[in-house]
């Protein structure tokens, strides 16, 4: 199979330069989670649907290059890239300074908030500061302030995030010494277990929520609390991660989503998956 990691991220603009089927017969190796409602998820016959997985075909094809979307494990997922069993990672990652230890990013094809889930019999369903949003990397005073007016109800709950998540790690941080904080494999994983009411909250991200709030099981039954937090550890952004040494196929990606996000693809990708516009400003 050809490959980035095979042929190198040089040969793309040898390829695209010279067009029509020889550009077609390039692949580039996507890996997504395929646990991520409505980023990404396994549909009817363990085919890959969602957000990521439409954008990435369309980012493919502007590219001039194959697309071929593998399901990864989120706790493996940087590693196996490094390893070059793929060539890209599009599985609502955001960049994070850490992450940027270790692999490179495409500009951000998605900007989204992490909030919080309950049950609306629960407690936390009276969380203050619900409708307000901060960013901790420009209004770090204030977020901090609205985090503690947060612990009184917080005492003592349990709160799931995802395992190796910016979510995770804002937890780790500013709420460990508050409630007990759950990790868990997969986003589903915790819903269940919110519903199970094993869980008294969930911490993820708004446009997962989203997709979470509309399965019969929730959709009724439970609600965004407290603000919604943007920034400092919470990152700048979701993007298309990549090696270090593929220059040639970042400034690719680059060109790919600001065409998307300029013609609107973006914007209507969004309103199909999420039914809120999720491009990133400018």
């Amino acid at each position: 199979m050809n490959t980035f990691g095979v042929l190198g991220a040089a040969a793309l603009g040898v390829l695209v330069a010279v067009g029509g089927a020889s550009a077609q017969e390039k692949t580039v190796k996507i890996a997504t989670e395929g646990a991520y409602a409505p980023w990404n998820f396994t549909g009817a016959g363990g085919k890959l649907e969602g957000f990521e997985i439409d954008l990435a075909n369309d980012l493919c094809s502007r590219m001039k290059v194959k697309c071929e979307i593998v399901a990864q494990d989120w706790d493996g997922i940087i590693p196996a890239l490094n390893a070059k069993k793929y060539d890209a990672i599009m599985a609502g990652m955001t960049i994070t300074d850490k992450r940027k230890e270790a692999i490179n990013f495409s500009i951000p094809y998605a900007d989204t908030p992490s909030v919080f889930l309950t049950a609306k019999s629960s407690p936390l369903a009276k969380l203050p500061g619900t409708g307000q949003s901060f960013n901790l990397s420009t209004q770090q005073a204030a977020a901090e302030k609205a985090l503690n007016d947060l612990k009184p109800l917080l005492k003592g709950k349990t709160i799931g995030v995802q395992t190796s998540t910016i979510q995770a790690s804002f937890a780790d941080k500013y709420l460990k010494d508050t409630a007990e904080i759950r990790e868990y494999k997969t986003t589903e994983q915790h819903d269940l277990d919110m519903a199970a009411g094993r869980i008294d909250a969930v911490f993820a991200g708004a446009a997962q929520v989203i997709g979470t709030l509309e399965k019969p099981d929730f959709k009724d039954d439970y609600v965004v609390v407290g603000p919604s937090l943007t920034g400092g550890l919470l990152g700048a952004g979701i993007a298309v991660g990549l090696r270090k040494d593929e220059a040639d196929l970042k400034k690719a990606f680059d060109e790919a989503i600001q065409a998307a996000i300029k013609d609107g693809t973006i914007g209507k990708l969004s309103m199909k998956w999420f039914k809120t516009n999720i491009t990133p400003q400018s």
